[in-house]
């Protein structure tokens, strides 16, 4: 029951509040008239708000535990969502991307603590990596309500309101009670591992090579679509579709603590960056042609979000007393790579073209794999 509220979170907070803004951006910018380096700044502010958002997380996580912290994420994406739903103007559009993107900050932090508290060891990674797995769930749903809603982009934002609202329900229901030590269930003596601080350059790497994957990743997801529909000149219906497929190959992303504990941290890094780095230039070098597309978003998503889960279980090990924090900093590092970067792609795009920030992003993506572990992490007893 955890982890189905956790994967519902997930999906609704980063497939929805944070992620489907790439996929309503063509629409948003005919309606409220702004162009892609505009478009490029009000995305960042979803990533600003992630950041401010996933410190004070994880603090009030320590403080009070994970469950009331988990529904205040339900309640900013539900918000952030409905105010975008009523816009009338880019600057009111991007309060509400802000309030929205905050959402994803607040929610990762207490569903890891949640997890590693109440989730037994054998299973403990593999939850985990599911839980993070939901941003692809959320996609793949999104995707669909797009094309029901056609250019109706204020309903698909209504209905993901009422959506999240309707989690942050289950989440009350679902998550326990109370944190390890004060109401939850004490940590069990194979859990008491060294309170010792990693090592400097563990941290470095990890707060470098987080920070890289959000640089890469952000031409997908913030201009994905709209390379497809003004570069490749596709259907606006294909083009949501291939979102679509995006978000159900990101589901696979739920393996990702499967293949760390197969390959290694490091290995499994390495292999993901690779593919991503593949699926972002074969998105630039054929955006009109749909088998590319479709392979390119598949690959695309099943990496990213095996990424993702791949850091989750690379800061839990590095931090294993403090899961909260350790998944706070890396995924902090990731949304300021965002936060940075889609401005810079939106820029790029502007006085060049967006094929080449696609290409730029990918080139970045080759760089963070040399920024994995460099040793095989610890792992837990």
């Amino acid at each position: 029951m955890l982890a189905t509220a956790g994967v519902a979170l997930i999906a609704v907070c980063y497939g929805f509040a944070r992620f489907a803004y790439g996929l309503l951006t063509p629409q948003m910018q005919d309606d409220l008239d702004f162009g892609a380096g505009l478009s490029g700044l009000i995305a960042a502010g979803s990533y600003v708000g992630y950041c401010v958002a996933i410190v004070l997380s994880t603090a009030l996580t320590q403080r009070h535990g994970p469950r009331p912290v988990a529904a205040l994420a339900a309640v900013l994406a539900a918000g952030g969502m409905a105010l975008m739903s009523v816009a009338p103007s880019p600057g009111i559009m991007a309060v509400g991307v802000l309030v929205a993107g905050a959402s994803t900050g607040v929610a990762s932090p207490p569903l890891a603590e949640a997890v590693a508290t109440w989730v037994r060891e054998p299973v403990r990674d593999r939850t985990q990596t599911l839980v993070n797995a939901g941003t692809g769930v959320g996609v793949l749903v999104s995707g669909p309500i797009a094309i029901a809603v056609a250019d109706q982009w204020r309903a698909a934002w209504a209905a993901f309101a009422v959506v999240a609202g309707l989690v942050g329900v289950a989440v009350l229901v679902a998550v326990p009670k109370g944190r390890p030590g004060f109401g939850g269930r004490p940590l069990a003596r194979s859990d008491r591992l060294s309170e010792s601080s990693p090592a400097a350059g563990a941290v470095t790497r990890l707060v470098c090579g987080s920070l890289l994957m959000g640089l890469s990743s952000i031409a997908v997801w913030t201009f994905g679509r709209v390379l497809m529909t003004s570069e490749g000149h596709l259907p606006s219906s294909t083009s949501a579709w291939v979102w679509t497929v995006l978000g159900a190959a990101g589901i696979l992303g739920a393996l990702g603590g499967d293949l760390t504990s197969r390959v290694g941290v490091g290995t499994a890094w390495r292999v993901l960056l690779l593919a991503m780095a593949g699926a972002t230039s074969a998105l630039a070098l054929g955006p009109g042609s749909p088998p590319v597309t479709f392979a390119g978003a598949a690959v695309f998503g099943a990496s990213y979000i095996g990424l993702t889960g791949v850091a989750l279980v690379w800061s839990t090990r590095l931090y294993p007393q403090r899961t909260a924090f350790g998944v706070g900093l890396s995924f902090l590092m990731i949304a300021v790579g965002q936060a940075v970067g889609a401005p810079v792609v939106g820029r790029l795009a502007e006085a060049v073209d967006l094929p080449v920030a696609f290409h730029g992003c990918a080139l970045l993506a080759l760089v963070a794999c040399f920024v994995g572990p460099r040793v095989a992490l610890p792992m837990r007893p």
